[in-house]
């Protein structure tokens, strides 16, 4: 039997596995999990050309899922792995669900919400960056390569 490496690298690589699911789908490909207690409560990738809907990112729908799951609006035992930094409306988001801890692959340099100043972010929410940030990075980057 294999034992599981609970680390942030795991979680990223399912986050990884999301964000493909999204570009298979012509969708910008970031992917996102959400764990707690070294469990996956919720997976989601992009869906905002699939739903026609702006607010469809995949840290917004993994927000929802999780909240559901749990039966409740507060993630603050939870940490959120997304392939890509969440701008800054997933931000505002991942602040109201106080959500534990952010841990991102990729920066995004133009839309990220670390570029505010200070970050949008709940008071004890821990952020860390830069996990598996070159596979994250050339998902986007070669998809919006193929696009040109």
């Amino acid at each position: 039997m294999t034992k599981i490496n609970f680390s942030d690298e795991y979680f990223m690589q399912q986050a990884l596995k999301e964000a493909k699911y999204a570009g298979q789908k012509d969708e910008i490909p970031v992917g996102a999990v959400v764990v707690c207690n070294n469990t996956i409560i919720s997976k989601a990738h992009n869906l905002t050309e699939t739903l026609g809907d702006v607010t469809a990112h995949a840290e917004m729908l993994a927000i929802t899922s999780a909240a559901e799951y749990l039966g409740g609006k507060y993630l603050n035992e939870c940490t959120l792995y997304v392939t890509l930094e969440p701008c800054v409306m997933c931000a505002g988001a991942l602040m109201w669900s106080q959500i534990g801890r952010i841990v991102f692959g990729a920066k995004d340099e133009k839309r990220g919400f670390m570029k505010q100043e200070p970050p949008v972010k709940h008071v004890k929410t821990q952020i860390k960056s830069e996990i598996l940030e070159m596979e994250c990075s050339d998902l986007v980057k070669n998809f919006f390569k193929s696009k040109r």
